[in-house]
């Protein structure tokens, strides 16, 4: 598959939700790398550099907020696309995180896999 050579990060501390977005995405031909909380989300964005980082906003040792503050400080991965995928809905967290550069912010409750999975080929421009 064309999209087995497209590194997606995962930082989510949810193991279900992790496992079930990398299964998806898996399926999907993409090669998926796991970060359960957000000073292994940057150790991983580092040495992997992923072509799509989907991160969720609530996760031990650093939140969502802080590992995109420090992602914009990284000359090598601040240019790596970020998709947020959290439970924060208020109108100034959705701010904050597209202040910080962020391409698309999801609320888990609203979005099925198969639309998350829709909006990250989009992001990346395949079909």
């Amino acid at each position: 598959m064309l999209n087995s050579k497209i590194k997606i990060l995962i930082a989510e501390d949810d193991s279900f939700l992790a496992q079930m977005y990398s299964e998806k995405l898996e399926t999907e031909g993409f090669k998926v790398i796991l970060a359960t909380n957000g000073v292994e989300a940057i150790d991983k964005m580092k040495l992997e550099k992923p072509d799509l980082i989907l991160l969720d906003l609530l996760m031990p040792k650093k939140d969502g907020f802080e590992v995109l503050r420090e992602k914009t400080t990284d000359k090598d991965i601040r240019n790596i696309p970020v998709m947020i995928l959290t439970n924060l809905s208020q109108n100034e967290d959705i701010k904050r995180c597209y202040d910080l550069g962020v391409r698309d912010f999801m609320i888990k409750a609203y979005f099925v896999p198969a639309e998350i999975i829709g909006k990250i080929k989009a992001l990346l421009n395949i079909e």
